[in-house]
């Protein structure tokens, strides 16, 4: 007997269709999103563009920078011994010469170091005076028997002479022409002997003496170093010019070198800015800049650039070449435009948001009819604070957009609405 086996067919139930379509249509818009990425269009206004056209004309290469006015040089005030201070002669604002008192400080130490010193040298002076006495007087002493000895040898001399005479006349003893001759040898032989202790011993208190004197000033010029010392205690200005900061209080205590204040040199002033960092391989000394005041323009050079970047910007100092303005003060700030470079013909379009989010490497391009915008990658070259100028990609008469693309771009194509 045969038996027949029926394969059932399986059949999602009905409450199930609902969420199968559903998910059927989520897969296709995905799909669907995935194949359209940077090759659908966007709808955009045209009274939400800044559209400009692309020129070829003249570039002027300069970039605008807000300077700050200050003084020439800025001088630090550090005492050079420390102490006390016990006075603030001028204040913050006052007008100082070089030479003048700003603060005073007084130091204890110093001070009995000086009197030591003063004692010192009073007890090595008097001790120099003794000895200069006590040599004089020897020196006396031996000049008085150096003359004796050789008062000695002449007597001696004569009666040798006169027992000589009195020998060849044979009218003295042979005894006592030979002691004449013997005390006349011996008297000439003490008297050399003198001498030569008398020079070694003048020698020895010349020695002694330039040793003595030697010893005394470099006394004095310890007592006066340390007087120097405390004259240094008279903080002095060392420019003519501003205090612009004191930074001290009575009874404080001032290390040697602390920085306690500063001076302005207002002989002539400089003028710092902050330069984007775009330009840091274009800018450095001996660049020309302009700036205008009360419909005058005044010049000024590029004398310093610092190579810190800080935030995005890097600083530079200029110096005026020419008149300065008549009522030039500390902390004015002026409109500056630094020219990097000469002028000349360029393809360049204005500058805009744009930029932000393509680093200039492409831009939105308009079509003839003005009704449709493509990507269109470019290459951008100098900037000034109008224009872009451009290297490649663009032609003269084009028309692009230079406003923000932050909403489309990720777009290829935008369909502009009128």
């Amino acid at each position: 007997m045969d038996i027949e086996i029926k394969q059932k067919k399986y059949r999602v139930p009905r409450k199930y269709w609902p969420w199968i379509g559903g998910g059927v249509i989520v897969i296709a818009l995905l799909v669907w999103l995935a194949q359209s990425n940077f090759t659908s269009s966007l709808q955009v206004d045209e009274r939400g563009l800044s559209i400009a056209t692309v020129e070829n004309a003249q570039f002027n290469d300069y970039v605008s920078v807000d300077g700050n006015v200050v003084p020439i040089q800025v001088v630090q005030i550090s005492p050079e011994e420390g102490g006390t201070v016990v006075e603030k002669v001028v204040d913050e604002g006052s007008k100082v010469h070089k030479g003048d008192v700003i603060v005073r400080l007084s130091n204890s130490n110093l001070d009995l170091e000086i009197l030591n010193a003063e004692s010192e040298l009073a007890e090595k002076q008097d001790m120099l005076r003794n000895t200069q006495l006590s040599m004089e007087q020897e020196q006396l002493n031996n000049r008085t028997e150096a003359a004796q000895l050789a008062m000695d040898v002449q007597t001696k001399k004569r009666a040798l002479s006169h027992q000589t005479a009195l020998q060849k006349e044979q009218l003295n003893s042979r005894e006592d022409y030979l002691k004449a001759k013997e005390d006349y040898r011996l008297a000439v032989e003490k008297n050399s002997l003198i001498r030569q202790r008398l020079s070694k011993s003048a020698q020895m208190r010349r020695a002694q003496m330039n040793q003595m004197s030697d010893n005394l000033a470099s006394m004095q010029r310890n007592v006066e170093l340390v007087r120097q010392r405390k004259a240094k205690l008279d903080v002095r200005s060392s420019i003519d010019g501003e205090v612009g900061l004191l930074d001290v209080e009575l009874g404080q205590s001032i290390t040697p070198g602390q920085k306690i204040g500063v001076i302005n040199d207002l002989s002539d002033y400089k003028v710092e800015a902050q330069v984007d960092e775009h330009y840091i391989d274009r800018v450095h000394s001996g660049l020309a800049a302009t700036f205008t005041q009360n419909g005058r323009t005044y010049r000024l050079e590029v004398r310093k650039v610092y190579p810190e970047v800080h935030d995005g910007r890097f600083k530079i100092d200029f110096v005026f070449r020419g008149a300065r303005p008549q009522n030039i003060r500390t902390g004015q700030t002026y409109y500056i435009d630094l020219q990097l470079g000469e002028s000349k013909k360029a393809i360049i379009i204005p500058k805009g948001t744009f930029y932000s989010t393509t680093g200039g490497s492409w831009i939105f391009v308009l079509d003839a009819s003005g009704h449709k915008a493509y990507r269109r990658n470019i290459r951008i070259g100098r900037q000034n604070p109008q224009y872009y100028e451009v290297l490649e990609g663009l032609e003269p008469g084009e028309r692009v957009i230079v406003s923000g693309y932050e909403s489309y771009k990720d777009y290829k194509e935008l369909k502009v609405k009128k």
